[in-house]
């Protein structure tokens, strides 16, 4: 639903109204809905783009390749749809903590936050507490997911619990191809005895592959999720996860949208 003002918007995604309407008139934002007295009104989408256009710069990417990067995007993208997108762009950032006074961290997440929402958050390790109770270290990079499941109705206990599966999975795919490459292609090509300049190219291999991989793991495991939920529930319609991590749609492959 769109329900804020641009000041409202400007508030909840952390910049001026000035750069909202900046990013507008380069196309980098859809137009808000017009409402009584002819105001824009802005919804979750426009923040979520937002959010990933913040992403974008941090990874020194300039207004051109931005713009070129949301023209790529399919139309119509959800707030969830574009959450995925911003998820891939923070895969590759570095693990830092910004200080920030709850003041600073309300505006980020765009609401108060009750004492519940900081232990929440703290418990999934998005937020750590300092000597001062007014200060806190925020990850940056999962800040925007914490804000969404301070509203998901799961127990705190289900969360940690579904954060150790995909973390633990996670770190033993990350092993195993660590694995992969060394035995299968690193070291034989070491041993062929290869020139310096070459074995440097070799080195830096693993980390131009990153993207593949990440793309990979995140088409498979959609479509995994939808068989999942396709067996789970089969006279149910299987809910549409959104666009693979190529920013298009899949053609149909004969599962229930």
């Amino acid at each position: 639903m769109t329900s804020m003002t641009v000041d409202e918007l400007a508030a909840r995604a952390g910049v001026t109204v000035r750069t909202i309407r900046f990013y507008s008139t380069r196309g980098l934002l859809p137009p808000p809905d017009i409402g009584p007295r002819r105001v824009g009104r802005y919804g979750p989408d426009h923040v979520s783009r937002l959010a990933l256009i913040e992403e974008l710069q941090s990874q020194g990417m300039t207004l051109a390749a931005i713009e070129r990067y949301v023209q790529r995007l399919p139309e119509g993208l959800s707030a969830d749809e574009l959450a995925i997108h911003r998820a891939l762009v923070a895969s590759w950032m570095p693990d830092t903590a910004d200080e920030v006074t709850r003041e600073q961290l309300e505006r980020r997440c765009g609401r108060a936050l009750r004492e519940a929402d900081v232990e929440r958050l703290t418990a999934m390790n998005i937020l750590e507490r300092t000597d001062d109770p007014e200060v806190f270290l925020v990850d940056p990079g999962l800040l925007h997911l914490g804000v969404r499941l301070l509203d998901v109705p799961f127990s705190l206990e289900s969360i940690l619990a579904a954060r150790e599966v995909v973390v633990g999975h996670a770190r033993e795919v990350a092993r195993e191809l660590s694995r992969l490459f060394r035995d299968e292609v690193w070291e034989p090509y070491r041993a062929a005895g290869p020139a310096p300049d070459d074995v440097e190219r070799m080195k830096s291999l693993s980390a131009h592959m990153q993207p593949v991989v990440v793309q990979a793991l995140l088409t498979a495991f959609q479509r995994s999720l939808k068989a999942e939920l396709r067996d789970a529930f089969p006279k149910e319609r299987v809910p549409r996860l959104g666009p693979d991590a190529a920013g298009a749609e899949r053609p149909d492959d004969g599962v229930s949208r």
